[in-house]
């Protein structure tokens, strides 16, 4: 990465921090934890990550200008709006499960060389 492009990005990011905190205390206390969440299960790329979180404020934004309550946008399982909010997003979780698919594969393919020798 460039130096260029990590100060756009941390121009970015602290732009992003402001609409936070523009926002009620109700829907930052949720946004605080629904960051966290995705952090957790690690998109992979930045601007995945920002479009992601951005999103979450554009519709905290919208529920907070409706007086919405914060739980009545999210729902009651924040987890799972997550997860679908991330859906179709590369995450450090698929690049664990590719990992661990390709290593059985090559473990089974050494296994049935191992065998096909055997019987030879």
């Amino acid at each position: 990465m460039k130096l260029q492009e990590m100060i756009q990005q941390k121009k970015q990011w602290r732009a992003h921090v402001r609409r936070v905190e523009k926002l009620p205390r109700d829907y930052q206390i949720v946004y605080h934890e629904m960051q966290k969440y995705i952090f957790l299960i690690g998109t992979v790329e930045y601007e995945d990550t920002i479009h992601v979180l951005s999103g979450i404020v554009d519709l905290f934004a919208e529920g907070a200008a409706a007086g919405k309550d914060v739980l009545d946008v999210t729902g009651r399982d924040v987890a799972a709006l997550c997860d679908e909010l991330v859906a179709g997003v590369r995450t450090y979780a698929d690049i664990s499960q590719e990992q661990a698919d390709h290593a059985v594969q090559k473990a089974m393919d050494k296994e049935a060389q191992r065998q096909q020798r055997k019987k030879e």
